[in-house]
């Protein structure tokens, strides 16, 4: 909403601008009329609005025509002023300013025009008959209103009708030959709408109306003002109300009514509580609050966040299969101006064997996008209305920003549950089958991805000591020529080659001595295609050799060729040395050590899965 308000007064000579002007400031008839007011500026705390508004004269004898252009350019609503005793003034309405002023303002952003009819004490009769078709005739005109600076008729509501013009303009809303609303007021109320309806089921019934009406107004409907509005409804068309609901058609008309009756300001206040602006697009303080994140800090989604997005899912699995169709996921995101996810979302996260996005697969793909691109996270759960269901200031209230990961090595604990694994190989190495072994498919599988539906990411669920954790997995392109600290920039490394490729083995080598040598990052060698005939490398020393030199574990041998279910040891590993990179190779070889963590994830994971079920039955 605009900041202050700017009113311009003009028409012809002695029509009363002037006396309008002072009489609304000093609450009285003046006894002598300058040729022209000095602008005046109405404080905030008076005004009905709440918002500062200067009034600005305009006198033919005193200003020049540059000097009323340039009083047009600056105005947000502009009051013709006639006199309703005077034929000449009301023709000049039409045959002069209303041509004028639409010369000197821009096609596309018209400005606001109210129409006074001044000196209504002097007449028994009302203009407004000769007035309505030049209503009709131009669009630009909001309203018009008779009054008398002479006895103070309608002085204060000209001015309020004025301030209204521009904090509640109709131009966007509504277009009266058509007697509709606009098509871009409708899509902006149908997301309203679809926000609202927190159980997707078509309708807003009384709890979710009320919720509505506290959100927007403050203030919760009486259960008989309910039924006064759905009797509304009921009365004008037939498929506004079901199932004493609210339908979407219903919600549409009431807004339409509301304009209809001059009541804008309640469509607007609708509308700007759920974050658009004065065009009807959602302002970009809405969709990206600020948020700052200290350098070597992540960002994660919090508890909140987590639960907000359980119940976005829950009310679009209308099947309750624990997956979204691809019909469900359009349906979720309708409240979007565009579709977030691309195909390449499937092959990010965990998919059912249509390959749908499971309820892990949809809450993991929340998690890479708040880590990877905090301000798209938040640009997503505007969209979703985060922080008007869970009545936050922000989207921002969704995000925890971790501490620097330095203190987290100081403390040798952290409160992560994002961890980043980059892989590096060679190309051919078995880098994508590795990021797809963590999703659970096979080397079958993975041969019915289409290369233009790729992922270079992989993530999802790991469990360490019995806590639930991400991983993040990001295939990096073999080119270590012009990895920049960006790119590196992870929690652990992967180094992958091909036991079957005698030239694979040498890029894992220079990268590590190029880039890892010295730094605390973790790394782990993965021997992929361990199915395979595993043949010498062509390196000076063997991969076991070199692990063993540089005091890294051996060799994890790892492949994806098999019809069994894919062993994920090697991930729950990868997350362990992620957050405790602290640790001393001894310990991380322990092989106790790992057989508590697996064992951990294997419980943890049966015992997680059983409980969403359970709650899933309760829904």
């Amino acid at each position: 909403m605009r900041k202050d308000v700017r009113i311009l007064l003009v028409g012809e000579p002695k029509v009363g601008k002037t006396s309008l002007i002072m009489s609304l400031v000093s609450e009285e008839f003046p006894d002598e009329v300058p040729l022209r007011a000095e602008e005046i500026t109405i404080p905030a705390d008076v005004t009905p609005e709440r918002v500062p508004t200067h009034i600005v004269d305009y006198s033919e004898a005193e200003q020049s025509d540059e000097q009323l252009y340039q009083e047009i350019s600056k105005a947000n609503v502009i009051c013709i002023v006639y006199s309703v005793n005077n034929k000449k003034s009301i023709e000049k309405v039409t045959s002069h300013w209303i041509p004028l002023i639409n010369d000197r303002t821009d096609k596309d952003s018209r400005v606001p025009l109210i129409l006074v009819g001044n000196k209504s004490d002097l007449v028994e009769h009302s203009s407004m008959e000769t007035i309505l078709p030049i209503m009709n005739q131009f669009q630009d005109i909001e309203t018009c209103v008779e009054c008398s600076a002479k006895n103070l008729k309608n002085i204060s509501e000209l001015f309020y009708y004025a301030q209204k013009a521009v904090l509640h303009p109709t131009g966007p809303l509504y277009c009266p030959e058509e007697k509709e609303l606009k098509s871009s007021c409708i899509k902006a109320l149908t997301r309203i709408f679809k926000v609202s309806d927190l159980d997707n089921d078509g309708i807003l019934n009384d709890n979710e109306l009320n919720f509505f009406q506290r959100t927007c107004f403050n203030t919760p409907l009486a259960p008989q003002a309910l039924e006064d509005v759905k009797n509304v409804v009921r009365r004008n068309m037939n498929d506004g109300v079901k199932d004493n609901g609210l339908t979407l058609k219903g919600f549409l008309f009431l807004h339409t009514l509301f304009i209809q009756r001059g009541r804008h300001e309640t469509t607007w206040t609708v509308l700007r509580r759920f974050g658009y602006d004065d065009d009807l697009e959602l302002t970009q303080e809405y969709l990206f609050p600020i948020i700052k994140i200290p350098p070597d800090c992540t960002t994660e989604l919090n508890h909140n966040a987590y639960l907000f997005l359980q119940s976005v899912f829950d009310k679009h699995d209308k099947d309750r299969d624990c997956a979204l169709s691809p019909e469900e996921v359009k349906d979720l995101f309708k409240v979007f101006p565009y579709m977030p996810w691309g195909p390449d979302v499937n092959n990010t996260v965990c998919t059912n064997d249509q390959g749908w996005i499971t309820y892990q697969g949809y809450l993991s793909q929340w998690t890479l996008t708040t880590y990877l691109d905090v301000q798209r996270s938040l640009e997503y759960l505007g969209y979703l209305g985060y922080s008007i269901i869970y009545e936050q200031e922000s989207q921002a209230a969704a995000i925890t920003v971790t501490r620097n990961k330095r203190i987290d090595l100081q403390k040798k604990q952290t409160q992560r549950s994002v961890f980043r694994c980059n892989v590096l190989g060679a190309r051919g190495s078995g880098k994508s089958g590795f990021l797809q072994a963590f999703l659970g498919r096979n080397l079958q599988r993975q041969r019915r991805i289409r290369e233009d539906h790729k992922s270079f990411y992989a993530i999802s669920t790991t469990y360490v000591y019995g806590q639930e954790k991400y991983l993040l997995l990001h295939e990096m392109m073999p080119d270590f020529d012009f990895l920049s600290e960006a790119e590196l920039a992870c929690d652990v490394v992967c180094l992958v080659y091909d036991v079957n490729n005698p030239r694979s083995f040498e890029y894992c080598a220079k990268v590590y001595k190029q880039y890892f040598i010295d730094s605390k990052t973790p790394c782990v060698v993965i021997a992929a295609k361990s199915d395979l005939h595993e043949v010498r490398q062509h390196y000076s020393l063997s991969p076991h050799e070199f692990c063993r030199k540089h005091k890294l574990h051996p060799p994890q041998p790892f492949t994806c060729n098999t019809t069994e279910a894919l062993n994920k040891d090697i991930y729950t590993r990868l997350t362990t040395m992620a957050m405790y990179p602290h640790m001393a190779q001894a310990d991380l070889k322990n092989s106790t050590f790992w057989l508590r963590a697996s064992v951990g994830a294997t419980v943890i994971a049966v015992l997680g899965f059983a409980m969403y079920r359970a709650l899933l039955k309760q829904r």
